[in-house]
Order: structure tokens, then C-alpha cells, then sequence
């Protein structure tokens, strides 16, 4: 399914008064496997961010999150989408927009979700999985968050 998102954008002019930025769908889609594609909607690489510059935070490819930055995105997961165990260095909150989809831990324990769900992602091992027959649309979250430690060991990307 390729992914047409409405994206719109507000900020200030020279006078400092409102303004709709940009508002287009969005082209910067990406994928990292079968199954898969991705478009940034915004990105900044600090906390708090700055809303005085104009430069157009979605035209990133962001694959991981700065250090204190934050990440939106939206995700399509295609039916039998390739599996990609991984972990993410963020919490990241996000929320099924349409279809279903199964997240896999890393001790083999899932949770399905159907749109309207919402997660709370901590930095965990995991894998999204498609069984249904029609695609699967998340939006994502991702703020910088400080790496699990356990048994002194610092838990960090995974595959």
C-alpha cells in the first residue's frame, strides 16, 4: 500500500502572525524491507524543540532518534510483511490509524492490535506482524529516552 498522508504544517510569517506552512501530501516515503514503507511527518533533534526555524522537519530520512529529539512518523505494514526483530532507543507512543497487526516480544509473548489501540513502546525487543489481509497503518512517536540497564549492561539496538 503506498502511504498518502495530508500533512499540514503551521508557523509564523515575518510579522510573527499564523500561517499554514505547508500543506501537501507527503513524498518522502521509505522502506526498509518487504512489506514495509514509512513517511517522517516531523522530526527535531532537541527537547524542547525550536518553532522559530522554517526548515521542513519531515524531509528527513530519520532512521533512528537524536539523542533528545523526538520522531513522528506513520508506518504501513502490508499483509506478510518481512519480519525485522529490533529495539528502539525511545519510548515511543503509538497508535493503529487502521487494519491490525501483532506485536511480537522477544520472549515470544504478543499483543494484537486493532485500529484505535494505542502503545506504549519502552525500548523493547520486538517485531510487528501482519496475518490479516489488508494493510496495517500506525502512527508513531518516538522521543529520546534514556537506554534500559540490567545487570549493568547497558541494552542497546538489536538487529
Amino acid at each position: 500500500m503506498a502511504l498518502a498522508i495530508r500533512r499540514v504544517v503551521t508557523g509564523h510569517d515575518a510579522d510573527g502572525q499564523s500561517v499554514i506552512a505547508i500543506d501537501g501530501v507527503t513524498t518522502n516515503i521509505v522502506s526498509r524491507r518487504p512489506g514495509h514503507s514509512s513517511s517522517v511527518i516531523w522530526t527535531n533533534t532537541s527537547t524542547p524543540a525550536d518553532n522559530a526555524s522554517a526548515q521542513d522537519g519531515g524531509l528527513q530520512d530519520v532512521a533512528a532518534c537524536a539523542e533528545q529529539g523526538a520522531i513522528f512518523r506513520v508506518v504501513s505494514y502490508d499483509p506478510g510483511v518481512a519480519p525485522r526483530m529490533h529495539r528502539t532507543m525511545t519510548v515511543d507512543y503509538a497508535v493503529v490509524m487502521s487494519g491490525e497487526i501483532f506485536m511480537v516480544m522477544d520472549d515470544g509473548k504478543e499483543a494484537h492490535l486493532k485500529a484505535g489501540d494505542v502503545l506504549v513502546q519502552r525500548g523493547t525487543v520486538h517485531d510487528w506482524i501482519n496475518r490479516s489481509d489488508a494493510p496495517c497503518v500506525i502512527a508513531f512517536v518516538l522521543i529520546a529516552a534514556t537506554p534500559v540497564e540490567m545487570a549493568g549492561k547497558t541494552l542497546g539496538p538489536k538487529g
